[in-house]
């Protein structure tokens, strides 16, 4: 493995602060929602949006993305202005120091997920890990589901210690899904001896691709109940009333998509009735899949014309 230590810069001033507010103690918890592979209703975008949106922050760390990312995979967008380029959106990775809202500091990794080098990358991670004494790392991200937007969300929480965890309720028994460095970082700080944590919230399958604040808010509320920081979720709050609003309106337009809505409310209740089943969904036969309620929504949201917000 090449030098994790030359794919990252920490700015001294920063890093001084960081080192003298941890002296003697614990340092900050580490909070990562990296963009990547999947993060359904941008449970983890919007949550770190917010919390750069609430807070002051500082730079700790700055990736070099030249050395992780692949453009010609995930494009950058760029601006042309008439007859010129005026704009380029050049892809980051980094962590900030951010404080609560009562001046407790922590860590903010967020921007890019790699798409290259992700040993490289979670070495580098460890290494600001351990030289700022990080007691916890949390991440947090999104994953459409079959459930219904009508009902309170839900969670899947893991870590690399069952006792993290031991207050959560498994969803899954063993599955093999596609990995993303955020699913390494957490196996490698564990083997490490680093403690992570993370929160996959449940969305709607049918706002997967749509900003859905609400899943923000409850990934947020996981971290707040397991750092113990003071996070302010008010504008966050005002966010999802408005979106709620939005999907109601769109639902109350379609008797297709109020069907499909209905059926997952029953599968939703059926499922809370049978709570001790080993499987997250009870008898499904009846139930649209999961592609057919998308396609349904994708047909509905089509029909609206331009000036749907999606």
């Amino acid at each position: 493995m090449l030098d994790p230590s030359e794919i990252y810069a920490v700015d001294p001033a920063v890093a001084a602060e960081v080192e003298a507010r941890s002296a003697g103690g614990s340092g900050p918890v580490l909070v990562h929602a990296v963009r990547g592979f999947v993060d359904a209703g941008g449970a983890g975008r919007l949550a770190a949006e917010h919390l750069v949106d609430t807070y002051d922050t500082a730079r700790l760390a700055t990736f070099d993305t030249d050395q992780l990312m692949d453009y010609r995979s995930r494009r950058p967008t760029a601006t042309f202005d008439a007859n010129r380029w005026s704009g380029y959106d050049q892809p980051e990775l980094v962590v900030d120091l951010v404080r609560d809202s009562a001046g407790v500091p922590f860590l903010l990794l967020h921007g890019m997920e790699p798409d290259v080098q992700w040993e490289r990358y979670v070495a580098a991670v460890r290494q600001i890990v351990e030289r700022f004494d990080v007691p916890l790392t949390v991440g947090i991200h999104g994953i459409p589901m079959g459930i219904p937007h009508t009902r309170p969300l839900s969670v899947t929480a893991h870590a690399n210690r069952p006792e993290l965890v031991a207050d959560h309720m498994p969803w899954f028994g063993t599955v093999e899904v596609p990995a993303d460095a955020s699913t390494l970082l957490e196996i490698r700080l564990g083997e490490s001896g680093h403690d992570a944590v993370g929160f996959a919230v449940h969305v709607p399958h049918y706002l997967a691709q749509s900003s859905f604040p609400q899943a923000g808010i409850l990934a947020l509320e996981h971290v707040r109940r397991t750092t113990g920081l003071d996070l302010d979720l008010a504008e966050l709050t005002e966010s999802a009333q408005e979106a709620m609003l939005e999907v109601e309106r769109q639902v109350s337009e379609s008797p297709e998509v109020a069907a499909v809505v209905h059926a997952l409310e029953q599968q939703y209740d059926a499922f809370s009735k049978n709570i001790g089943r080993p499987n997250l969904l009870a008898d499904t036969s009846d139930i649209p899949t999961a592609d057919e309620l998308g396609a349904e929504f994708e047909r509905f949201l089509a029909e609206q014309g331009p000036d749907t917000d999606r």
